[in-house]
């Protein structure tokens, strides 16, 4: 039997077909852009290496001097105790990409981490972070880095490392995810753990810059989807466009919470405990470090709260209680303190550039926090 004059051709191999060979890229992975993403961090890390950094940049680990008894080290160690803590941004970074705009978050990443760490009374060592991203962004990453760094400057302590995962089955494109992980070290005896806070301790709050990085969610569905503005809306009440309003870094308090520390050893009793306020608000953090017999009182109107949660308010219709439930309401850190150095307190903090607020006292009663009037003499 004769063949067919004009036999059909043979149909042209698809990427995935058996009879083509794949490689990394075809998978999703690009390692000369996984390189160049490398290459546009090393500064931003680099600039934060303080001498206790032993290693340079690309290594597999980190090293970090514990040496704590020489003059890397702002005060000698007899007992040193190292503190860690771990979070997140959470959905502020959907803000972040709908104003392309990413440096900030990583800010909020650091701050984060590191406010938790000062409750404890402990000087911030070191940061490492972690980046999913769904393809390789050299400009992206660089960004969000930057971010990072500029945060950790802010914090004292220096980014040693991190991770960069490219994962194009799990994160659609314009999503990422960031993690952040600090590790700071503190005096065994100058731990602050909320044991020493007594019935008659006055409390002092140290001014938010805004929403901070919690509850976005409910503040993304209050701006964007009740209200339908956009992020670049301007918002007359605030002086700027919704975007920008919603991606003000959160505050870093490493600082204040650093001098305060060593202006009033923690053995002279002045500071008793320290709350960061991020989600569930006041009534959700404050409590954590009472002991037993004490409930916070909380005096209202005693602090200024910034223009940013009553303009929500109003735009979702959302309940006074709701608003303390989810956001911070301007008080980004709360100290309980002697009473006989609230005065002097305030005065410190202010004089480096933080608002600062006499906002309630410890009574006793079960543990909590309720919000009360404030009393006409309160010192």
């Amino acid at each position: 039997m004769s063949s067919p004059a004009n036999p059909p051709s043979p149909p042209n191999p698809s990427p995935e077909s058996p009879t083509q060979g794949l490689d990394y890229r075809a998978a999703g992975q690009d390692l000369e852009l996984y390189n160049k993403t490398l290459d546009g961090m090393a500064h931003w890390v680099r600039r934060t290496h303080t001498p206790r950094v032993m290693d340079g940049f690309g290594g597999f680990a980190s090293l970090v001097s514990l040496d704590f008894n020489n003059r890397l080290f702002a005060r000698n160690y007899k007992h040193p105790v190292l503190v860690s803590g771990s979070d997140g941004v959470g959905t502020k970074l959907k803000v972040a990409a709908m104003m392309n705009r990413h440096h900030t978050v990583g800010i909020d990443l650091v701050a984060m981490s590191v406010n938790d760490c000062l409750c404890s009374g402990a000087e911030p060592l070191f940061f490492l972070d972690y980046i999913a991203i769904p393809k390789d962004n050299p400009p992206l990453v660089e960004a969000l880095v930057r971010g990072v760094s500029d945060g950790c400057i802010e914090a004292g302590c220096a980014l040693v490392g991190g991770e960069t995962a490219v994962l194009p089955e799990v994160y659609r494109d314009g999503d990422y995810d960031l993690a952040g992980f600090c590790v700071a070290v503190a005096e065994r005896e100058r731990l602050l753990t909320g044991k020493r806070i007594r019935v008659g301790d006055l409390v002092v709050g140290l001014g938010s810059t805004g929403l901070h990085s919690n509850g976005y969610s409910l503040a993304r569905k209050i701006v964007f989807e009740r209200a339908g503005l956009g992020v670049d809306s301007l918002i007359p009440e605030l002086g700027r466009t919704a975007g920008d309003a919603l991606l003000e870094p959160t505050r870093i308090y490493a600082r204040v919470i650093t001098e305060l520390l060593n202006h009033y050893p923690v053995k002279r009793k002045v500071v008793r405990g320290i709350a960061h306020i991020t989600g569930e608000g006041l009534e959700g953090n404050v409590p954590r470090i009472l002991p037993p017999g004490c409930r916070v009182r909380l005096w209202k109107n005693s602090w200024q709260v910034p223009a940013i949660f009553p303009w929500l308010q109003r735009l979702g219709g959302v309940s006074e209680e709701e608003m303390f439930h989810v956001f911070n309401m301007g008080l980004g850190m709360v100290l309980v303190v002697s009473r006989h150095f609230a005065g002097s307190i305030i005065k410190q903090v202010e004089r480096l550039g933080i608002p600062a607020y006499l906002v309630g006292e410890v009574a006793a009663g079960e543990t909590g926090l309720d919000f009360v009037e404030r009393p006409h003499c309160p010192i």
